[in-house]
């Protein structure tokens, strides 16, 4: 809990910072203190969608492009 409170503490010195302006902590505060016990994750059953994949051949029509260099550029 002490890590979570010193980088959210960090990350406000930093945003502070970073946007030009400046801060002064008169009161660091505290976090409250939780106590997590047992649990479960819950039981889920997925039907995941069917899916089919494959290849198709297709004509694609591209313009014809003719490029004349500028006299002073011909190699």
């Amino acid at each position: 809990m002490r890590i979570r409170s010193s980088l959210a503490t960090l990350a406000l010195v930093m945003g502070a910072l970073s946007a030009g302006c400046t801060a002064e902590v008169k009161d660091e505060g505290s976090l409250p203190d939780v106590e997590v016990k047992g649990g479960d994750a819950p039981n889920v059953d997925v039907d995941p969608a069917q899916v089919n994949v494959g290849s198709d051949t297709n004509t694609v029509v591209t313009p014809d492009i003719n490029v004349t260099p500028a006299e002073g550029n011909k190699q």
